[in-house]
């Protein structure tokens, strides 16, 4: 893959399009590197574990895992700072991972549990966490966008400093409201970074046959709004690309839309065998284009690190994960009660 770019020659990314390269590759220090790392690895051991105890019922209803998107949301969260707000869709996990939020409320809040997030009532899709600034998952498809675009509105009114990163996928990408929420987000400047996470396909099917038009990044060129193509199968693409597009927004320029050509190894959902794609293109992509591989690759090339350390992180976030999981199940479930609170809020 390849990151769109002003400067450089043009190549072509693993989907086969045409992009220019970047001329030079993004650096960090060894602490960043570890950090994206830990990070990245955290999503994952998190997202296989949260997959087992689907597979042992103990997790019900629907279930997105975030295994393969992971360079995204560690690359886009990196570039924040404390007034800045999140919104994503039902894949949602791996977000709530990246903005710090405890994976034992995370993992009991999929599990149905009282310690959970949304006190158990939200599970999978529908996590909040104001302190975070984390404004949930959802699961009707492109409706976190219009939310999203109100939370932008939120920061100018409020004249905090904020910017609101609004991640979707591909599928919401043809929304109506979508489209409203571009040119409302143009037409007052609103500080939003509109993230479509493009894993080529919106449930079963691919990008290319549900859009007339396939380069994401533009569809926003009708309301003035810059778009920018990124590798988001590499985190310091996505760092780099992110630092652009928010430093533009919070500046006043308004919005910006970030495609992060991406890929999930898993099926949409749980429930989901993935029989539409070969596991020779799935096998591909891990060996070619995995986010964690590629910067461990990078770790111990550049020897910031060796392999016995690396095994140390592994072992440390599994026994994490292994923890967010034993608290979960062991967390109650809620009260009936429950189902009569959190309705209403007076102002």
């Amino acid at each position: 893959m390849a990151v769109a770019s002003e400067a450089g020659g043009r190549s072509k990314s693993a989907g086969g399009r045409k992009r220019k390269a970047s001329s030079a590759k993004p650096k960090a220090t060894r602490e960043e590197l570890l950090h994206f790392y830990e990070q990245m690895l955290r999503i994952r051991r998190f997202e296989e574990k949260a997959g087992q105890l689907y597979g042992m019922g103990l997790i019900g209803g629907f279930c997105h895992l975030y295994i393969g998107q992971e360079a995204v949301v560690v690359g886009m969260q990196s570039v924040l700072e404390p007034q800045d707000t999140i919104i994503t869709t039902y894949r949602d996990h791996g977000h709530m991972i990246a903005c710090d939020m405890d994976p034992k409320g995370v993992m009991a809040e999929l599990t149905g549990r009282i310690g959970g997030y949304s006190k158990g009532k939200g599970g999978s899709m529908h996590m909040f966490s104001k302190e975070k600034n984390f404004y949930g998952g959802h699961g009707i498809v492109g409706a976190n966008v219009s939310l999203g675009t109100g939370l932008g509105f939120a920061h100018k009114y409020k004249e905090d400093g904020g910017v609101c990163l609004t991640y979707f996928g591909d599928g919401a990408a043809n929304q109506g409201q979508v489209y409203e929420s571009f040119n409302m987000a143009a037409l007052w400047k609103l500080p939003v970074i509109y993230i479509i996470e493009n894993n080529k396909y919106g449930m079963g099917t691919a990008v290319k046959r549900a859009s007339a038009t396939t380069d994401l990044y533009q569809r926003g060129a009708a309301h003035g709004i810059p778009g920018r193509h990124v590798d988001g199968m590499d985190v310091l693409a996505v760092r780099e690309a992110g630092r652009k597009a928010v430093d533009s927004a919070r500046a006043g320029d308004g919005p910006v839309i970030l495609e992060m050509e991406t890929y999930r190894y898993r099926g949409h959902s749980m429930s989901d065998p993935a029989k539409y794609r070969s596991k020779e293109e799935v096998s591909k992509m891990r060996q070619e284009h995995d986010p964690i591989d590629h910067l461990k690759q990078q770790l111990l090339e550049q020897k910031h690190i060796d392999e016995a350390g690396l095994k140390e992180i592994d072992k440390e976030i599994k026994a994490v994960v292994n923890e967010a999981a034993e608290f979960a199940q062991n967390s109650p479930e809620p009260d009936p009660s429950e189902l009569y609170t959190d309705v209403l809020v007076e102002a």
